[in-house]
């Protein structure tokens, strides 16, 4: 109901469970599919993996009651555009389609918060805190920052240049200063690219 309130957006189908809506992903194409976590037959997380894998011109917004950092990472993984919590507002809702259509992932407040505090909190934990501009050798002899490390592990984490602007209270030019120097240091030219170094160095945690 809420999406047929804008001309810019048309329902092409509903499915009831998560293989009715790979199957109709498939069939369709449409441009975006919003998913569920919790479904009958398949999870959205593994029906976001396939339509990923079968129909990757689809792009998958997360819509759930779970506000829950492992969720959002399992999300992220099974390569899904956005993560929307069910009480997100007509803004946000129209603001992630948009966001995933020019090839940006989109985080409801409340998630982007709950994944900053936890990198933080791992930050304080097993790494240096921030605030120093300190060097870390990186394979093949690139050297990055403290800052440019922080910004890349916000980048693997789906954050748009906009939210890690907010997150490390910089402006948004800033960082994209920062990712375009990350990407001449490392000679990667895409933003998977960067997600896979990210990983590579272990600022991404990887397992199931």
């Amino acid at each position: 109901m809420l999406l047929k309130t804008s001309p810019d957006f048309s329902i092409t189908g509903e499915a009831a469970d998560g293989e009715e809506a790979v199957r109709l992903v498939e069939k369709q194409k449409p441009d975006i599919a919003f998913m569920d976590i919790s479904m009958p037959k398949l999870d959205g997380i593994e029906a976001t993996k396939l339509i990923r894998q079968n129909t990757p011109e689809t792009k998958v917004i997360i819509l759930t009651v779970h506000e829950d950092e492992e969720y959002a990472f399992h999300v992220l993984r099974a390569g899904a555009s956005g993560y929307l919590v069910k009480n997100a507002s007509k803004k946000e809702i129209f603001e992630a389609i948009r966001s995933a259509m020019a090839g940006e992932r989109f985080f409801s407040p409340g998630i982007s918060r709950i994944i900053v505090e936890g990198f933080m909190k791992r930050d304080e934990e097993g790494k240096p805190r921030p605030g120093t501009e300190e060097k870390r050798e990186q394979p093949g002899g690139q050297q990055l920052t403290k800052r440019e490390l922080e910004v890349l592990a916000y980048i693997a984490r789906g954050f748009t240049n906009r939210q890690i602007a907010d997150a490390l209270f910089l402006s948004f030019r800033t960082v994209n200063t920062h990712r375009a120097n990350l990407m001449q240091k490392l000679n990667i030219h895409d933003t998977a690219g960067l997600v896979r170094h990210a990983i590579s160095l272990g600022l991404v945690n990887t397992e199931s």
